[in-house]
């Protein structure tokens, strides 16, 4: 028996009402702000994604979804939504247009890690990018945003951390006094933080292995070392964000999981311990349009994962609204009877009714029963008598109540007792 891959979950019909939930908590959001929709491809050119992940091309090789299509081109499944945007905004000219430019997307991402709790191989992710504006109001706006997004959606207890990481000019500094700090510790870092300390020493300070958090807790200060330029931004920010009243912690030691953040990095996750806590996350990325082509272009966003989302929605039992029901469900009894209930749905769905129409040979008990358990809101019945008498018993599924009804009658029945 063919299973889903590991690492992939199939969204059955009960979750789907906590989808669109937050897929459209998010549309809603993204309006309010002026951020429009862009859709890109599931898979782009795998060199896309080299500046964007940790570890750089190491990191594609080994993370990514890569295959090569008939032509020989090297292509990935799309691993983040960021770089596509960029893409988008280089390739079809939309530096052309009034900056910055707001773009949002909702879509699965696919990174080949290790499944656990609220990390999955296929994740769904929604994100929003202002793309072409240096200014830290800028910065504010997104972390207003992400507040705003999860308070929509009911969650509490969550909160913001901050940080710098500088820029092209300040950052080379401080990557060298990681490293002069952690080469003392060599001999106590785990495997992974041994090749990032040649490879990516930022992320020496993201590593949750007690040993390595108790070398990260003397490493000294990002914000030691911020040039001026970075330094008045990152206080902008702060003054924006207390300007609007929104609470947020200093965490020196945030990095964030991507190459290619400069100065404003923050993440948003439940006040619990765990490497996988983390709601979303984002800041800004100054050279990535740079990195791919274009000229230097400023930016910021942010992302969430969908899934992990929805998890801590079950965890803190908040009640979302349910899908929509069918308002009827047409029971026959005889073949005669079949007819007129196969043509009566038929009429009823031409008025903008939802209706399911009773098939197969089910005993009328048979039929009423899977009426109730798709909770329809009525049963309507037709037997060879009604067919003869062109009526319908219409059958209140709540209360049992039922009344004999013209079939000329039943639309305007229904949408005169309808249930909300």
């Amino acid at each position: 028996m063919y299973k889903a891959p590991r690492g992939t979950s199939d969204i059955l019909p009960q979750e789907q009402a906590y989808w669109k939930y937050v897929e459209g908590k998010a549309a809603s959001l993204c309006q309010l702000y002026g951020y429009q929709l862009l859709t890109t491809p599931i898979f782009e050119d795998s060199q896309l994604f080299a500046p964007t992940v940790a570890g750089g091309q190491i990191a594609v090789d080994k993370e990514m979804y890569i295959f090569e299509d008939r032509s020989g081109q090297k292509l990935a499944l799309r691993a983040e939504g960021t770089a596509p945007v960029c893409r988008a905004y280089l390739e079809h000219g939309l530096f052309n247009l009034p900056q910055p430019v707001k773009l949002y997307y909702l879509g699965p991402a696919f990174r080949y890690e290790r499944p656990q709790a609220g990390r999955y191989r296929q994740h769904h992710q929604f994100g929003y990018e202002a793309i072409g504006d240096a200014d830290p109001a800028l910065d504010a706006e997104v972390i207003e945003m992400a507040r705003r997004f999860f308070l929509s959606l009911g969650l509490a207890g969550f909160s913001f951390q901050l940080n710098s990481i500088g820029c092209n000019l300040c950052q080379p500094k401080y990557i060298e006094a990681l490293r002069r700090h952690y080469s003392s510790y060599t001999a106590h870092l785990c495997p992974d933080c041994k090749a990032r300390l040649l490879r990516n020493p930022l992320r020496l300070l993201d590593c949750k292995k007690a040993s390595c958090q108790k070398i990260a807790e003397t490493a000294p200060r990002i914000t030691e070392y911020l040039c001026p330029e970075c330094q008045a931004h990152f206080q902008s920010v702060q003054q924006y964000l207390e300007a609007l009243g929104i609470p947020f912690q200093l965490n020196y030691r945030l990095v964030r999981g991507l190459d290619y953040y400069t100065r404003t990095v923050f993440e948003v996750g439940p006040r619990e311990e765990g490497a996988q806590s983390a709601l979303g996350g984002g800041g800004r990325y100054d050279n990535l349009i740079e990195q791919l082509g274009g000229k230097p272009t400023p930016a910021v966003g942010f992302a969430a994962g969908i899934e992990r989302i929805i998890l801590n929605l079950k965890r803190q039992k908040i009640a979302i609204p349910a899908l929509s029901k069918p308002t009827a469900f047409i029971a026959y009894l005889g073949e005669g009877a079949k007819i007129r209930a196969i043509k009566l749905a038929s009429e009823l769905r031409q008025s903008g009714i939802a209706v399911i129409a009773a098939t197969g040979a089910k005993s009328l008990k048979g039929q009423l029963r899977q009426a109730d358990s798709l909770s329809a809101s009525y049963a309507i019945i037709i037997g060879e008598r009604e067919v003869e008498t062109q009526s319908a018993v219409l059958r209140d599924m709540i209360t049992n109540k039922q009344e004999t009804v013209p079939l000329a009658e039943i639309v305007s029945s229904l949408k005169q007792n309808k249930k909300t």
